[in-house]
């Protein structure tokens, strides 16, 4: 068998193979109340019929003001976590594990979705606020309030709240997002975080929203169900926030009850050189995985089923997440299955569609 395609055991969730979707936020709740809706269900539930082992759904907003756009979903009322249960009955229909992404997006939310501009949406257009770890804005958008002390220190609660509802909703594993210039990464790098109380300073005090995070929800999820992190591993920028540091918080975060570690990188600052290319993140993943125990995920520009084996056979990776490449296909996974020889059970609705296998 294929490692792409042997299954994987998480704590007490038992994984169909190492394809899983990266969690991509759709902008799509148009009533703005952060409640999924029937395109949720139909394009989350088309990747786990299209073979994907685990599906995690967007960045949902564990509070108001935590939404990326004012059309991004949230799971901070119980209205919002009954309308996603027929989002994980649908995955689950399809044989495949539901993860939700809890986010706080910090000083890059109350923006615009692509179809409706760009930048920050005014306050009197349905925007807020902003708030962060620091004052200073991101390049184009309004800048943010500076969290107190006593502000910041509520917000594992939030986060744990969230936590709960999530296990209600019919999830079968939880990620935080700690990457992209979002919340939790605007306290992690020293570029964002120039605070002068206990959340700042050096790497514990750095990493210590996120610590408290990890502790709040694993107190309150299933004993069994499996806590994930995504990181973005560098700012590629010098003063910023590093690979080192990343595999250091990654083993305080393991040590407190997280599982796996999902590897990204960027989008705390603009201006900034990505070296851009095909599985161009899985050096930044291989440095993680050599450095932790629980398993590290690959993602980015990775886009056939041969890929993504040679990335599980020559590295410390174990799992392969999937962006780009299930937007443009939900059955990418029972493709690359017939693309490396391997034998995966179809829909049987959809069985005679089946591949041919390539010759021998």
């Amino acid at each position: 068998m294929t490692k792409l395609f042997a299954p994987i055991r998480v704590r007490e969730l038992d994984v169909r193979n190492r394809v899983w979707m990266a969690p991509m936020c759709m902008y799509s709740c148009e009533q703005r109340d952060g409640v999924v809706n029937q395109f949720h269900v139909v394009h989350y539930g088309s990747r786990a019929y299209g073979g994907t082992g685990l599906v995690i759904v967007e960045a949902t907003g564990v509070v108001p003001e935590g939404r990326i756009t004012p059309w991004c979903a949230g799971i901070w009322n119980d209205e919002q976590a009954d309308a996603w249960r027929a989002v994980t009955d649908a995955i689950r229909a399809g044989r495949a594990k539901s993860a939700i992404q809890l986010a706080h997006a910090g000083r890059k939310a109350s923006t615009h979705r692509m179809q409706s501009g760009s930048g920050s949406v005014d306050i009197a257009d349905g925007g807020w606020q902003t708030v962060s770890s620091t004052n200073v804005a991101f390049e184009g958008y309004a800048a943010p309030r500076e969290l107190s002390t006593a502000e910041v220190e509520a917000m594992p609660a939030a986060w744990a709240s969230a936590a709960e509802r999530s296990v209600r909703a019919g999830f079968d594993a939880i990620e935080l997002h700690a990457a992209h210039g979002y919340l939790i990464h605007q306290f992690l790098s020293p570029i964002t975080n120039q605070r002068s109380d206990r959340y700042g300073g050096n790497l514990e005090n750095r990493a210590r929203l996120l610590l408290e995070i990890v502790a709040a929800v694993r107190k309150v999820i299933p004993a069994g169900m499996p806590l994930m992190i995504r990181f973005s591993a560098t700012d590629y920028r010098e003063d910023g926030w590093t690979t080192a540091e990343t595999a250091q918080v990654s083993q305080w975060s393991d040590e407190l009850g997280a599982d796996v570690f999902d590897i990204s990188s960027g989008g705390l600052v603009t201006g900034v050189k990505i070296p851009s290319g095909p599985g161009y993140q899985v050096p930044l993943s291989q440095f993680v995985a050599e450095r932790v125990d629980g398993p590290v995920t690959a993602v980015g520009q990775i886009t056939t089923g041969v890929q993504a084996e040679e990335i599980l056979q020559t590295s410390e990776v174990e799992i392969i997440m999937l962006g780009r490449a299930l937007l443009r296909d939900p059955y990418w996974a029972l493709r690359a299955a017939a693309e490396l020889g391997e034998t995966v059970e179809w829909p049987i609705q959809y069985a005679r569609g089946t591949w041919p296998k390539p010759s021998a």
